[in-house]
């Protein structure tokens, strides 16, 4: 479980393809590498991922097809910053919202300005998860825990602070680049209790 709460970017290595997955190696912060043994998690632009090898702050990890089908990470190159958020400890203050690290899908960035001294934000929402979208609602957009201030029936926007982009990989947002979504873990349960056998939702084979 994470909260959204980005606590630095992770620079990318290399990622490729070998014979059983995919291998994405990521030069971590000191303080997270450090903190960090194989088999424990770490939460990559919102996707929760598991430490398969370590090379001094060189963090290693395996992605299935899956992952890379409704992730960001497909068209990810060397030298891009990932956002990095180890899970969330017991006790720890909960600032974000709930953020399991299971992205629900891919999204493109529309449109991405400055306006007076903060910056817009809008991406696209596949239909079929834009009931999950709400004005004031959560929203984690590669992992970063948002307020969603423009609900649309194909998009969703947000503001975003200076601080937001100095420590986040948004700060090199643009229009067009693939960015994870995850929507409110907790709408989706009240949907499937409400739903029932009546009707299937996104998460139902």
């Amino acid at each position: 479980m994470f909260t959204g709460i980005v606590e630095g970017t992770a620079k990318v290595v290399s990622f490729e393809e070998r014979p059983a997955a995919w291998l994405l190696k990521l030069d971590a912060p000191k303080e997270i590498a450090e903190s960090l043994s194989i088999g424990d998690s770490l939460a990559c632009n919102g996707c929760c991922l598991t430490v398969v090898s370590k090379e001094g702050s060189v963090l290693g990890f395996e992605l299935l097809e899956e992952s890379i089908r409704l992730t960001g990470f497909e068209g990810i190159s060397s030298g891009d910053l990932v956002n990095v958020e180890r899970p969330l400890a017991a006790g720890a203050r909960l600032g974000g919202h709930f953020v399991s690290g299971h992205v629900d899908a891919r999204a493109k960035i529309l449109e991405f300005e400055k306006r007076g001294k903060n910056f817009y934000l809008r991406v696209e929402v596949p239909g079929e998860f834009a009931k999950y979208v709400v004005y004031k609602g959560s929203v984690a957009i590669d992992g970063i825990s948002l307020t969603i201030a423009e609900a649309h029936s194909d998009s969703l926007a947000v503001w975003l602070i200076p601080h937001t982009l100095e420590v986040t990989n948004l700060g090199s947002a643009k229009v067009g680049k693939l960015v994870d979504l995850e929507f409110d873990l907790l709408a989706k349960y009240v949907e499937k209790i409400a739903l029932g056998n009546r009707e299937k939702s996104p998460y139902q084979p």
